[in-house]
């Protein structure tokens, strides 16, 4: 994750400060009764996360709206809401990782020296390390190193609502941005971004890799903060890339219709499965199935509207942006909330 580029604080940088700061105030103010000092560090956490991956995603993403989304999606996502389970220091750490790779997606080396850049993107990785390691000399625990992922919650990256109900690890994204992830990866691989691919992929290998975790005493899904951080951008791009796709593209948005098509079928399959279990004990599972359904849909719909747009050449690209905004927006409005209140 490097290369040049130049960071610019302008109104839209504000404006990012202020509804970060507004949502996360709105989805704890029920809870602010019952909390202790520690946790208001909580809302602190979730804005420097928020903008700090906002930051990171003006290397690659263009536009306000692509950045906004990354910076919403890490910061206010399942997996950073579910770390709220832990001490509020360990979310600083998390809230920090996307700052953390800032060095290296700015570089300030160019030509013969730009290789250094790359040696900047261990920062993170090492942030994590020595923060465990300084916890274990000062007799702080906080984070669990028994807290682990197991396979069977990988169904959180499809149903992420479901899966806080359960009380599982939350590790996956809301549903309609889904369809800007699968589009901007297909990016990254053709823009053979090897360095993000690494990150993503050493990030996971660290997650389960039990030597290091067990030897330096560091909880392993706080490793998955780094895949997590790459993610985000990239959904950053994918939405961009959804927003201003032109004529040629138009079988890349149709693609992602049928993938969220597909995701809303299997979780409506799952919500039959669990409407029949013995004396109704399941129906609160399958009506969350049946919600995860209705959201992936209306991405599907909303991507069928923009496939036509695009068939049709109709340059509107301000247009289709509304459209996939509007998506989102309510996906994570909804899906933050609920997880919050299971949550808390």
């Amino acid at each position: 994750m490097s290369g040049q580029g130049r960071l610019k604080i302008s109104w839209k940088f504000i404006a990012a400060i202020i509804i970060y700061m507004a949502f996360a105030i709105y989805l704890f103010q029920p809870y602010f009764r019952s909390f202790s000092k520690w946790q208001f560090l909580w809302l602190m956490n979730f804005c420097i996360a928020s903008l700090g991956c906002y930051t990171l995603s003006q290397r690659w993403v263009a536009g306000f709206a692509g950045s906004f989304f990354s910076g919403i999606i890490y910061g206010f996502g399942p997996y950073m809401l579910g770390i709220t389970k832990f001490h509020p220091i360990t979310g600083l750490l998390i809230a920090s990782i996307p700052w953390l790779f800032c060095p290296a997606a700015f570089g300030i080396f160019s030509g013969h020296r730009k290789w250094l850049n790359y040696v900047f993107s261990i920062i993170p990785f090492l942030a994590i390390v020595i923060f465990f390691q300084v916890a274990d000399l000062l007799k702080l625990y906080p984070a669990s190193i028994q807290a682990k992922l197991i396979p069977k919650e990988l169904f959180s990256l499809l149903a992420p609502l479901v899966a806080a109900k359960l009380g599982s690890t939350l590790i996956g994204f809301y549903h309609v941005p889904l369809a800007a992830l699968i589009m901007g990866s297909a990016m990254v691989v053709k823009a053979k971004r090897y360095s993000i691919m690494t990150l993503i992929i050493s990030g996971i290998i660290l997650t389960f890799f039990s030597p290091i975790n067990v030897n330096l005493e560091i909880c392993p899904i706080i490793w998955l903060s780094i895949p997590v951080v790459c993610f985000s951008v990239i959904i950053g791009a994918g939405f961009q890339g959804l927003a201003s796709s032109g004529f040629g593209d138009r079988k890349w948005i149709l693609a992602n219709s049928i993938i969220l098509s597909v995701f809303a079928i299997v979780t409506l399959m799952l919500a039959a499965k669990y409407f029949q279990v013995f004396l109704s004990l399941g129906d609160g599972y399958a009506r969350l199935f049946v919600e995860t359904a209705k959201f992936y849909l209306l991405g599907a719909v909303v991507l069928l509207i923009c496939f036509f747009l695009t068939c049709g050449k109709v340059k509107l690209h301000w247009l289709r942006e509304f459209i996939i905004s509007v998506a989102f927006a309510m996906d994570i409005f909804i899906g933050a909330g609920f997880i919050i209140d299971k949550l808390f």
